[in-house]
């Protein structure tokens, strides 16, 4: 996207059964979305989506934020676990060209120094066209620890894969680029 147009679009996706039915509060989705505004430091429009446990579900609306939407990062949150129902990270490899196992290794890293059932977390990331998708936890307070972890280098991969130019906020996190970029 140009100067012109700043409009950048973020991708924020709540992967719940009992949320995407009304059971109970998407607590995960906002949590990310709160991060999110305290780490960027430009404008940004996030798009928002609670949906269920289904892997085709999951599937198609990866694409549809991706392809449709023109979203530069799509954030997802929950199915990453062991657990039957939890598909996020097959999902998540059907519809990317290229995986990014950095981002999983670095948020299983960061987790676990609080939790040590943080190893049976599958969060993973990929590469869809010019979009960057990032498997997050369901836990909000896992959620911003991670986001936290990993942002750093997520606004170099957008710039890589030809995205919008991502600006932080410096007191929260730094955005590392190479000198040369």
């Amino acid at each position: 996207m140009s100067a012109m147009n700043p409009s950048i679009r973020i991708g924020i996706v709540t992967i719940s059964d009992r949320a995407s039915r009304g059971v109970y509060e998407d607590k995960s989705g906002p949590a990310i979305q709160e991060c999110l505004a305290e780490i960027l430091s430009g404008n940004w429009e996030p798009v928002v989506r609670v949906i269920p446990d289904e892997r085709p579900v999951i599937e198609a609306t990866l694409i549809e934020l991706c392809d449709e939407q023109g979203c530069c990062l799509v954030v997802t949150t929950g199915g990453t676990g062991p657990a039957p129902r939890d598909v996020t990270p097959e999902a998540t490899e059907a519809v990317c060209g290229k995986m990014m196992p950095g981002f999983g290794e670095r948020m299983r890293a960061i987790s676990l120094s609080s939790v040590p059932t943080a190893i049976l977390s599958r969060q993973t990331a990929g590469i869809r066209g010019r979009s960057l998708i990032v498997n997050l936890p369901g836990k909000p307070s896992a959620i911003r620890e991670c986001l936290l972890a990993v942002f750093p280098a997520i606004p170099y991969c957008v710039d890589l894969i030809e995205g919008p130019y991502l600006t932080t906020n410096e007191a929260v996190v730094k955005a590392f680029r190479p000198k040369s970029s």
